[in-house]
């Protein structure tokens, strides 16, 4: 049943942890949760005035890449964005176009960088989903706090986390495939990258160091290349729009797609998933997947 769902279902209130854990948690579906975060500061306060303010001139990491794609397929490669360290108001004016800048700009380093680097706007949302923690008997892994341009575009791929994904201002836009699309989706491995600045401003892609390569996804759910990857026409994807002040319930080993308004702002909240028989599941149907291909 992973992959019934025709479109995302909304619930009017967060839940009990009981009945978040056996409705949605426990069967691995998505929803999307309205007055959850209501009550939370941010919705009001974080205005650009107050984010200058509050976080001003202090020295932040930002994403830099040439083409909005971060963490991407790109010229045979998995390039990683420039991880720049820049004055957070100078990030605010390339953002609200008060400087203009040829390339895209994007503050999303996942290593709970609300906390490790604005520890100032941690006041204003919540160290952790209540009915989440109780449902899952555990404290989040990482909180993650996200701002950037509308061209900042998040590649389609999957991660080992439940994600509670909080919008607080403009709309996140999420193309979504269940685990059962596996068979579907393509992976290729390749030698990962980085995207480095030149002296004349211009990028180039510098290879990491490694000899390990990378799996990743090669399509482009919203222009896919069916000639290439003709699998890809029996996956069934699932679009939803998060808006300010809604909750976006992402489970464990979900693929997705992930776009936005310009200068939306978000936190998100990442629990360890369980290593339980969805993932015995999804590891078989990878296997099997895998192991067709070699045919």
């Amino acid at each position: 049943e992973l992959g019934w769902l025709e479109s995302v279902p909304y619930l009017d209130r967060p839940p009990s942890a009981l009945e978040f854990y056996r409705e949605w948690v426990s069967p691995n579906k998505p929803c999307i949760i309205r007055n959850a975060i209501s009550h939370w500061p941010a919705l009001k306060k974080w205005t650009s005035e107050y984010l200058r303010e509050v976080v001003g001139s202090k020295v932040v990491s930002v994403a830099v890449t040439p083409n909005g794609y971060a963490d991407a397929v790109f010229q045979n490669r998995f390039v990683m964005p420039e991880e720049r360290q820049m004055p957070f108001m100078d990030f605010l004016d390339i953002v609200e176009k008060k400087v203009t800048s040829s390339n895209v700009f994007y503050v999303q380093k996942q290593c709970s960088n609300l906390t490790e680097e604005f520890p100032e706007l941690v006041s204003d949302v919540q160290p952790d989903i209540p009915w989440m923690t109780e449902a899952l008997g555990k404290k989040p892994d990482a909180v993650n706090f996200w701002l950037g341009e509308s061209a900042a575009v998040t590649s389609l791929h999957k991660d080992h986390y439940e994600n509670l994904y909080c919008v607080i201002s403009g709309e996140k836009y999420f193309l979504l495939h269940p685990p059962s699309d596996r068979p579907f989706i393509p992976y290729e491995l390749y030698q990962p990258a980085t995207y480095h600045v030149t002296e004349d401003g211009s990028f180039e892609i510098v290879d990491e160091k490694t000899t390990h390569k990378v799996p990743w996804i090669p399509l482009d759910p919203l222009n896919p290349n069916l000639e290439l990857y003709p699998e890809y026409a029996q996956a069934q994807p699932l679009q939803c729009t998060v808006k300010a002040g809604e909750m976006l319930y992402l489970p464990s080993l979900w693929f997705h797609h992930v776009q936005q308004s310009h200068g939306c702002i978000a936190v998100n909240y990442w629990y360890d998933m369980e290593y339980d028989l969805k993932y015995s599941y999804y590891q078989l149907l990878d296997g099997l997947t895998k192991a067709v291909k070699t045919l």
